[in-house]
């Protein structure tokens, strides 16, 4: 009877090992913790040529990202004060990553090139501009995922509109998110203080 419960457990084994190596996914996965975004500098997104950029490459720099659109409310205020701000501390170790965006009421409805045009001729912006993505929603760009996850708004996470400010700090970790309507310069103490730190 000993041999015949010893026989049934050594079956029993054999099909959970089999089953673990059929289905890995049963397993707590180290490789799925090791793979799950630290910081702002794990993602690679478009530029608005459709390039891939590592944000990596702005690693141990203060980041302003932001939603952007062409025909908003807040579009020329908000452009005229990022402008100011990019101006004064780019050489300070400052960036601002703009991501186009037409989910909101349709403001943002060109293509990549329109888009550039419009923000380097009308709004003369010198700071890097991406790829059109969309912000909320199952196709949300991954770094906005990201973004969201590490600093929800008030009522849920989704952005609730256009320029909606995301400030990321030296080591890219979310420090704050600011409402669409907070003005640009109103960040400009937050933005220093971080540039301050070592």
């Amino acid at each position: 009877m000993m041999h015949f419960a010893n026989s049934v457990s050594l079956v029993f084994i054999g099909f959970a090992v089999l089953a673990l190596y059929s289905y890995p996914s049963l397993l707590p996965s180290r490789k799925m913790a090791e793979e799950s975004p630290k910081s702002i500098y794990d993602f690679t997104v478009k530029d608005i040529g459709g390039n891939d950029m590592s944000l990596s490459e702005y690693s141990g720099k203060v980041l302003l990202i932001v939603n952007v659109a062409s025909k908003c409310g807040l579009t020329h205020s908000n452009y005229k004060e990022l402008n100011v701000l990019y101006e004064k501390y780019k050489n300070q170790g400052f960036e601002i990553l703009a991501f186009p965006c037409n989910q909101f009421a349709g403001q943002e409805p060109g293509s990549n090139e329109e888009i550039k045009d419009t923000v380097c001729t009308i709004f003369k912006a010198e700071f890097p501009i991406f790829d059109k993505i969309d912000v909320n929603g199952k196709n949300a760009a991954p770094v906005y995922k990201f973004l969201k996850s590490e600093k929800g708004g008030y009522f849920g996470d989704a952005i609730k509109w256009n320029f909606t400010k995301f400030l990321v700090n030296k080591e890219g970790k979310v420090v704050e998110r600011y409402a669409p309507t907070t003005s640009p310069l109103k960040i400009e103490k937050d933005i220093e203080n971080l540039l301050g730190s070592s």
